[in-house]
Parts: C-alpha cells; sequence; structure tokens
C-alpha cells in the first residue's frame, strides 16, 4: 500500500494561476483557508501566449477581480494592460503562488484528502479547484503537414510573416486579428474558411474592416473550403471549385482550442457524451461528482469554449469558497 507522504497541506489547491485561479486566491484569503495556486509556465500564462496586439472584448471593468480598479488607457484593455494588472494584483497581495510547476496528477488519497502530484513536489488538500482554461491544446486538422515547422496552432507578432505568403485557417476573433495584422504589416494573407462567411462572433468593430477586405481583395478568403494538405513550399485545399494548390509560406492553423480532457477524466470527472465534453459540476457550488473537485472558469463549458468569459466567470470563485467554509 502506497504510503501517504505529501509536503505540504492544505484547505484548498487551486490549479491554474490565471485571473480565475488568481480570483479564487483572493476569496480562500478573505475566508481564512490556507491555500496554494499551481501554474505550469508564467503568471496568467494563457494570456502572456495571446497575441502581442491583442484587444480584449471586454471592457476593463468586466475584467477586475474583487472589486480592485482596472485602469485602462482604452475603451477595450490591450494584452500588455492585463499582465500588468493582474500581476500587480498577485503581487501586492502577496498571493500565495508557484509558477513552472505543472500538476501531472491529482487522486483521492485517504481521510478525506486528494493528493496532488506536480513536476516539483506532492501536495495534499481537502478541496481542489480546477481552473485550468482550455488555451493548451489546439483543435488538430489531422491533415498530412500539420506537423512542419511553417506551420503554427498559435499567432504572436505579424511582424513575423512580412513579405510572406500565409495561409490563415478560421473565421473566429483570433484567426481575422491576425489576417488583418498580418496584412498590415506587408504580408500576403489568404484565409480558408470552412463555412459560408466569416464568424457571426467576430467583435463588432472588427468585423466591417475584415469583410471590407475581402471585398477589395486586400486578404483574399475562400469559403467552403478545407486544406487537404500542407507542403514545405504550397498548400492544396479544396472548395466548391475543386482542388487547388496555393504557393506558401506559413500557415496559422487557428482553429480553436480544447480543455486536457484527459487530465479531468483521469481525476474522474465525468463528461457528457454529446459532443460538447461538458464535465459535470453542481452550477450552484461549481463543485463535480467527485467531492471535493470543483470547476472554476472556462473549463467548465468542455467545447463550448465561447460561453464562458473572465467577465461571467469571476463568480465562481466566492461561490466555490463560500461552499468549502460551509460544508
Amino acid at each position: 500500500m502506497q504510503t501517504h507522504n505529501p509536503e505540504e497541506k492544505y484547505d484548498v489547491v487551486i490549479v491554474g494561476g490565471g485571473p480565475i485561479g488568481i480570483a479564487c486566491g483572493l476569496e480562500a484569503e478573505k475566508k481564512g483557508l490556507s491555500y496554494i495556486i499551481l501554474e505550469k509556465g508564467c503568471l496568467v500564462n494563457s494570456l502572456y501566449n495571446y497575441p502581442v496586439n491583442m484587444t480584449f472584448f471586454s471592457t476593463s471593468e468586466k475584467l477586475e477581480l474583487d472589486n480592485i480598479p482596472f485602469i485602462s488607457n482604452n475603451p477595450k484593455p490591450r494584452k500588455a494592460e492585463a499582465l500588468e494588472y493582474y500581476r500587480r494584483i498577485t503581487t501586492s497581495n502577496y498571493l500565495n503562488i508557484r509558477l513552472f510547476e505543472k500538476v501531472e496528477k491529482v487522486t483521492y488519497s485517504e481521510k478525506n484528502l486528494h493528493e496532488i502530484k506536480t513536476t516539483k513536489r506532492t501536495y495534499s488538500a481537502k478541496n481542489v479547484i480546477l481552473a485550468t482554461g482550455f488555451y493548451d491544446i489546439p483543435n488538430y486538422l489531422n491533415i498530412p503537414g500539420e506537423d512542419l515547422p511553417k506551420v503554427s496552432h498559435y499567432y504572436g507578432d505579424p511582424h513575423y510573416y512580412a513579405t510572406q505568403k500565409t495561409i490563415v485557417v478560421g473565421a473566429s476573433n483570433s484567426a481575422v486579428d491576425a489576417a488583418l495584422e498580418i496584412y498590415r504589416k506587408g504580408g500576403d494573407v489568404t484565409m480558408i474558411v470552412r463555412k459560408p462567411a466569416i464568424g457571426e462572433r467576430v467583435k463588432y468593430w472588427v468585423k466591417p474592416d475584415i469583410d471590407n477586405r475581402i471585398d477589395e481583395g486586400s486578404i483574399k478568403a475562400v469559403f467552403n473550403a478545407h486544406i487537404k494538405e500542407i507542403k514545405e513550399n504550397e498548400v492544396i485545399i479544396t472548395s466548391k471549385k475543386g482542388e487547388e494548390t496555393l504557393e506558401n509560406d506559413f500557415v496559422l492553423l487557428l482553429t480553436g482550442y480544447r480543455p486536457n480532457f484527459d487530465f479531468l477524466k483521469n481525476i474522474g470527472i465525468e463528461l457528457s457524451d454529446d459532443g460538447r465534453k461538458i464535465p459535470q459540476y453542481n452550477p450552484e457550488t461549481m463543485e463535480t461528482n467527485v467531492p471535493g473537485i470543483y470547476l472554476a472558469g472556462v473549463v467548465c463549458g468542455g467545447m463550448e469554449t465561447h460561453k464562458w468569459f473572465i467577465e461571467n466567470s469571476r463568480v465562481h470563485a466566492s461561490m466555490i469558497m463560500e461552499d468549502i467554509v460551509n460544508t
């Protein structure tokens, strides 16, 4: 029988150091609970990996945590402002957080405790909050050439693609932002879109811009199309016109992301079997079907990653802590 010998014990272990994980830490402090936040990358790692010039859809007050004012120079804050805001909250409140420490396994041990094994040590806690987001695992197309060096599922800086023939796959906010920015930095952009038009969820102040650039031919777009194969210097696509080969230097497959479902299932969390893979949890307490394991933030949406954002999942932190102290 394996001996339960954790190095540290807490009331709550919070997995994920993004905005919602930080919100949970703030609430744990207010309730007088011992806690630690574990983050596999840097602070607010997902935000850090967003595109350099990203502008949030939400206004700054909707991104605020614990009524701490978020002062922005713009109506819609930019990535750099958000990084500064969440960093200052973390450091000014001396939150107990450990970065670059990946949680590998969460298991039930004994005496109503959960054991949390990371890349560095082992913890135990009465409660575990999973605030792990969904940005780390792309939706792969599983096509030949997807693993070539010129292909990426993430977009950073448009300067990198200046003068290059770049294909952007997708029609959501991330794909549209990338196409517009690369075009304006001198890139030759072609969008490959599986639907008949740009997505309706694209930011309302951006959609007229992309529609106009496509209409005037500044950005090329092929609708009702799919990539069949990616090669070193070209891409083969299929559309209503049939099969076509395009010269190409880089491919951005911005087709969305998903939570780590294997991680959730290994903990014992049940997922819906209707294709949406929504984790089972109590919407009043955020506790999953595994006692003492809670969900917070966008991970609650399964494949429906457009349903939860910072602004509408901040409340999860107080809901969870209230349930913990009253249980």
